[in-house]
């Protein structure tokens, strides 16, 4: 009823092992990872292949790889129990006999669910699981497996939502605690995920998950000596780990110590698993150069026909900013291209929704609905927006203001963001709620929303009067920031377009900006941006302040002394000298930000110009101003 697309691949997988051909049976798996990579069914067979052939040693590995992916394979459960029993290791026979009775202790229907959600059929497992729900009530796995559905759907409100429903009804359910604790760092709710990460440790302090959990969140919060600590421990117990030498050199940078984050991304790209995410890393510092040894290792990894898909667009852009630094234009554009494409096929993007979602905002928030609610949110004027698009020169303009002895520099906060969400509808194919239910708050509610904006924020602070919220894409939801904190400064930190939107292009970013991976999108998307800019001008005007980059670059002086101007404060030639500033930051525009302004970069699209013919056509009459 639930069939795979990979169960009937592997249908012709068994047919060879039961003719014993098991070589062949391999082969074929070796080609069907490449398009079901993480699917714990295929790892399944390949292990009882491996077991056939008397590999006991590779089976066992490909068991574990198995119950990694899809925890719910009762029969590499069965295996590995077996064949830790014969190898002597009888704590791991416990361990996967508990979890063979905790599989047969489940409704069928939930650990049909939970195998679906593993094998990446979200929309049957989510059916299979509320349709159980339905029939018999409330039930904690059920309600864990919606979450983890959510989490894979980037819903993540729901996700908290349900987690904390089932640690209210199973308070010592350790797993969906760390869970819980993953989705509110994933928020960017670092303090609360920190204090349940602690209640985790006090139970098993030596716990590797759980600490590498906790590093990440002290890395969140700012606490950066003790994510090293704890770093630096785990990678003592595990040495060759590449994922925590990524973690320990992200930290280094954002601590500005350059050289010792440089060394530590290339022992990280040297490792296996290491070089799309260490090469990328180098290539986010802008100031790195690449040797020819390093460019040599990463043609032929990204050649490889074994690379997953994510290591080889991470190594695309890689390349694409090795060979730029080479001038080497011609080639570096293909590996950019290459690299955009292979992303953009995993996105679900629809440039038309992003678009009716922009244009919405200025149908609802005219200067009419303004007007009507003057008056209304909290009063406070603590708050410095810094928005725009990205690569525009915001983290400059951040740097800037927080070197300021009145202003506080944070991060990009999530906070606004997580306001926003609770409008917004909780799946792509319903109508739209948001921002039309703004009219529906009352001044009450708004300045309720205001006042808990400020207390969100207030762990990222520290003292100063005003502090910066520097996150690009509130630029969408000026309209909301204006209703709830109607004294808050907003500064459009604005960029030529062709430069910000092949910057964007060249960017393979974390998470989000999804409109950057197709020349056509990112200029569509840069046309909205400015459609309603200017719409906020004229409902809101003097509202922002747009800050162009180029006119930053041309006359800091005269810049700077315009922005703290338009933020009520006092000139402080500290903002002149802002590279001295130390201070955290954990954009890729890290390094540039800690020394002079330069103007190397204003023109650097030019170099591609015979490409962007997409992009020049997208962009229509801006392409030019």
């Amino acid at each position: 009823m639930h069939e795979l697309p990979v169960q009937r691949a592997l249908a012709q997988v068994r047919a060879l092992r039961r003719t014993g051909d098991h070589a062949a049976a391999l082969a074929l798996l070796n080609g069907l990872e490449r398009e079901h990579p993480d699917s714990g069914l295929l790892w399944q067979e390949r292990a009882q292949s491996l077991r056939s052939l008397g590999d006991v040693g590779a089976a066992l590995v490909a068991f574990r790889r198995a119950v990694e992916l899809n925890d719910t394979l009762t029969g590499s459960w069965q295996a590995l129990r077996e064949l830790h029993i014969s190898g002597g290791r009888l704590g791991d026979a416990a361990h996967a006999a508990a979890c063979l009775a905790k599989l047969a202790s489940l409704p069928p229907q939930l650990t049909l669910g939970s195998g679906l959600l593993h094998e990446g059929a979200l929309d049957a497992a989510e059916t299979v699981v509320r349709d159980y729900l339905c029939r018999h009530g409330p039930h904690v796995e059920g309600m864990r497996i919606l979450a983890q559905i959510a989490v894979k759907l980037r819903i993540l409100d729901d996700a908290e939502l349900l987690l904390e429903n089932v640690l209210v009804r199973k308070p010592d359910y350790h797993d969906a605690r760390c869970e819980y604790a993953t989705v509110l760092a994933q928020r960017r709710r670092y303090l609360p995920a920190q204090a349940e990460v602690r209640k985790l440790l006090r139970i098993d302090p030596r716990n590797p998950s759980w600490r590498l959990l906790y590093a990440s969140v002290c890395d969140g919060l700012g606490e950066h000596d003790e994510a090293l600590r704890v770093y630096q421990q785990l990678l003592n117990e595990s040495p060759g780990d590449a994922g925590i030498e990524l973690a320990i050199a992200q930290v280094l940078r954002s601590r500005g110590n350059g050289a010792e984050s440089i060394a530590a991304f290339r022992s990280a790209a040297a490792l296996p698993g290491g070089a799309g995410s260490g090469y990328l890393a180098l290539a986010n510092m802008k100031t790195y150069r690449f040797s020819d040894a390093e460019i040599a290792h990463m043609r032929e990894a990204e050649a490889a026909s074994s690379i997953v898909a994510t290591e080889r667009y991470q190594l695309c852009f890689a390349l694409g900013k090795a060979l730029e630094d080479r001038k080497e234009y011609a080639e570096s554009f293909g590996y950019y291209e290459r690299g955009n494409a292979l992303k953009r096929a995993e996105l679900k993007y629809n440039p038309d929704i992003a678009e009716r979602s922009l244009r919405l905002q200025a149908a609802v928030c005219t200067a009419e609905f303004f007007e009507a609610r003057r008056g209304a949110g909290c009063l406070s004027a603590d708050p410095i927006f810094i928005l725009g698009l990205p690569r525009s020169g915001s983290t400059l303009i951040e740097q800037i203001l927080a070197s300021h002895s009145r202003v506080d520099g944070t991060l990009e906060l999530p906070d606004l963001p997580l306001l926003v969400q609770q409008f917004r509808n909780r799946r792509a194919d319903e109508p739209p709620r948001y921002p039309a239910v703004l009219a529906e708050l009352t001044p009450e509610e708004l300045r309720a929303l205001g006042e808990a904006y400020l207390e969100r924020t207030r762990v990222h602070r520290r003292g100063a009067p005003f502090f910066i919220d520097k996150m690009p894409g509130n630029f969408k939801d000026v309209g909301f920031i204006h209703l709830i904190l109607p004294n808050a400064r907003i500064i459009d930190a604005r960029r030529a377009p062709m430069a910000c939107c092949f910057g964007n292009f060249k960017q393979l970013f974390a998470t989000g900006h999804e409109f950057a991976y197709s020349l056509a999108d990112v200029g569509r998307y840069y046309r909205n941006y400015i459609e309603l800019m200017e719409h906020w001008d004229r409902a809101l005007p003097g509202k922002i302040l747009h800050v162009r980059h180029e006119d930053v670059v041309d006359d800091l002086e005269g810049s700077v002394r315009c922005m703290l101007e338009f933020c009520g404060l006092d000139f402080e030639p500290a903002c002149l000298e802002f590279w001295k500033t130390e201070r955290g930051v954990r954009t890729v525009s890290s390094e540039q930000v800690r020394r002079p302004i330069y103007r190397e970069g204003l023109e650097q699209w030019r170099n591609y110009e015979p490409w962007l013919a997409p992009l020049r056509s997208a962009l229509g009459s801006l392409a030019d101003s």
